[in-house]
């Protein structure tokens, strides 16, 4: 017994008794709903990256780094359903799992967006020195400065500043960081002046 590609349920026959579609149109309903949820989710990968642009936190790379492995495997699941849909294997399960991956950069990109605008605590200002900077062109500009870390076991902060500032802060230069813990306990960064 195996599972309708369409809608999940068990059938004895070609045709599914849920849904009405046999082997053939089922999976073309299957690769059409998994092109058009892996387009949700390649827009909510975006709104991420821009959202984690507005209230910089301040481990952001490693945020970063993890919503990009969240996106190889989610592309890499939504292949290897097709693929099994393809093979006319069992699909239900991994389906499920792919299904419920796709809300995640969405839920991300909101979490931050609340971490930072509804913070309303005092900025805590600490003292650091620029110890590099660099710029990364794209779509999405990232314009960073290496400076010393205040917090334990850390030794440097990438700190995510605006055009102006980083034209204007050059390398050895002292600079008071605005720090807010934020609303779910990110820390971000919500300015960089000269000392």
């Amino acid at each position: 017994m195996t599972r309708c590609f369409n809608c999940g349920a068990e059938r004895e026959a070609d045709v599914c008794a849920s849904c009405g579609l046999n082997s053939s149109a089922a999976e073309f309903a299957l690769r059409r709903k998994l092109l058009n949820r892996t387009a949700l989710f390649l827009l909510g990968t975006i709104a991420f990256v821009v959202a984690s642009g507005r209230y910089p936190a301040l481990e952001l790379d490693r945020i970063l780094i993890f919503v990009g492995v969240l996106f190889v495997v989610t592309l890499g699941l939504a292949i290897w359903v097709e693929r099994r849909a393809l093979r006319h294997t069992e699909v239900e399960k991994l389906k499920r799992v792919y299904y419920g991956l796709i809300p995640v950069p969405w839920l991300l990109a909101v979490l931050l967006l609340a971490n930072g605008a509804l913070d309303r605590g005092a900025p805590q200002v600490v003292e650091a020195r620029v110890i590099g900077k660099f710029a990364m062109r794209g779509p999405v500009p990232s314009r960073r400065l290496v400076v010393t870390s205040w917090r334990d076991g850390h030794r440097w902060e990438r700190i995510l500043v605006r055009n102006g500032d980083f034209d204007r802060i050059r390398v050895g230069d002292v600079v008071d960081v605005e720090v807010r813990s934020g609303l779910v306990g990110i820390p971000w960064v919500s300015g960089v002046s000269r000392h």
